[in-house]
């Protein structure tokens, strides 16, 4: 990448794929999962950091860790179901045993080793040395070093805090199931597009069309604005667009009755209102770099697994103290737009397909990034634009170069 462009080769190359698993997904904070999948003591999930599989498992006090999902014996991995409750895993290749903390219990047949060339206390799986969580949200890193998890948020913060107030009890879960789909491209298309203002009104035209919902939002003319909130982080924020519908909603009986209750609840009545304005992520998309996005009511996390092979994991995410109607219109809206024959996602995969394809064009090397370059505006370490602007993708390579290495 050079000043405001990216080379053709950030998509393509093996090498620098190599280099971002180390230099990226290897050494700053990765979102593994949320709270509310590992509620009780014994549960676990799997899923992957960069390449390198994981489990973040909840032990018996109520501890949670991220366990590299590898025997330590021979590097089978121990655990091959996406979820579940145990307080053991048990590598089928030698049989090895490990608690969900990570100890060994002990090796099979353990006559076998003599003391002075074994020690079970030596041989626990290994583990994330850094694990920490954000309003339910866990993150990881597996550099025992750096910033903290809240330093890595930075402004992201303030997204995931009108996520999660939204909920009547103040938390948000995961239990609705999840979908998967993947692409063959590079795992950074899907985190520039997440954020990308201005593409929906031309790839999504027939959805605006048919749902009646307008493409002004994504406009010329919109309010909307889009923005790089440092650290690689970005957001889409169009709630002034939205802001007129919500506040009919809350001058009717029900919206005062739930402005109340949250006001009640947050201690603070503005508060409330901006939170019910923004109508939790319906009046944004947020990205937290490198590769989990917050959009509509889904968590969005993406897997890169070969240069030109990625995987993305959609979690809708349901409202704590809300009701089972409340709860199922969240699902349906996601379905409608996001699920796999909704009137969105398909569309952006095949984008992604066309780009691709003409990435093999050697003659042209570069893309670029200035759409909205001179009409920035710098707030701290947040630069701000139109919503169809390219603030997000700036800022997001801006990370990735600091990441890489200025040379890049």
């Amino acid at each position: 990448m050079q000043q405001h462009r990216v080379h053709r080769k950030a998509y393509l190359d093996e090498q620098l794929f190599a280099e971002e698993l180390t230099q990226i997904f290897h050494r700053t904070w990765i979102y593994v999962g949320h709270e509310s999948e590992v509620a009780r003591p014994g549960d676990y999930k799997t899923t992957v950091i960069g390449r390198q599989p994981v489990i973040v498992t909840r032990d018996g006090t109520g501890g949670i860790h991220v366990l590299m999902n590898r025997c330590t014996h021979r590097a089978a991995t121990v655990c091959q179901a996406a979820s579940g409750n145990s307080a053991f895993f048990r590598c089928e290749y030698h049989g090895w045993t490990f608690r969900n903390n990570g100890e060994l219990v002990a090796p099979t047949f353990s006559a076998g080793y003599a003391p002075a060339d074994f020690s079970a206390a030596g041989f626990a799986l290994a583990r994330a040395p850094r694990v920490d969580s954000y309003r339910g949200l866990i993150f990881a890193s597996l550099a025992p070093g750096g910033e903290s998890l809240r330093e890595h948020l930075g402004r992201a913060a303030e997204y995931i805090d009108l996520t999660v107030d939204l909920a009547p009890a103040g938390t948000i879960r995961l239990g609705a199931g999840a979908h998967r789909y993947s692409y063959r491209g590079n795992w950074k298309l899907q985190s520039e597009n997440g954020v990308d203002g201005y593409h929906p009104n031309f790839v999504h035209r027939a959805f605006f069309e048919t749902s009646g919902l307008g493409a002004g939002l994504f406009g010329p003319g919109s309010t909307g604005r889009a923005g790089s909130l440092g650290r690689g982080h970005a957001v889409l924020d169009f709630r002034t667009m939205t802001a007129p519908m919500m506040r009919a909603r809350l001058a009717t009986d029900d919206g005062q009755r739930a402005l109340e209750r949250l006001a009640e609840r947050l201690g603070d009545r503005e508060r409330a209102t901006e939170v019910l304005l923004a109508n939790g992520t319906q009046g944004y998309n947020l990205l937290v770099f490198p590769n989990l996005q917050i959009i509509g009511c889904q968590l969005r996390v993406i897997h890169p697994r070969a240069v030109g092979l990625t995987e993305v994991d959609l979690y809708p995410y349901l409202h704590d103290g809300a009701g089972d109607e409340e709860n199922t219109a969240r699902l349906r809206t996601h379905e409608a737009f996001y699920g796999p024959s909704g009137g969105g996602g398909p569309d952006d995969i095949e984008m992604f397909d066309r780009v691709v394809q003409g990435l093999a064009v050697e003659g042209v090397e570069w893309l670029p990034l200035v759409r909205g370059l001179r009409r920035e505006v710098v707030d701290g370490e947040a630069r701000w634009g139109h919503i169809t602007d390219e603030q997000p993708q700036r800022g997001f390579y801006h990370q990735w170069l600091q990441l890489m290495g200025a040379s890049r």
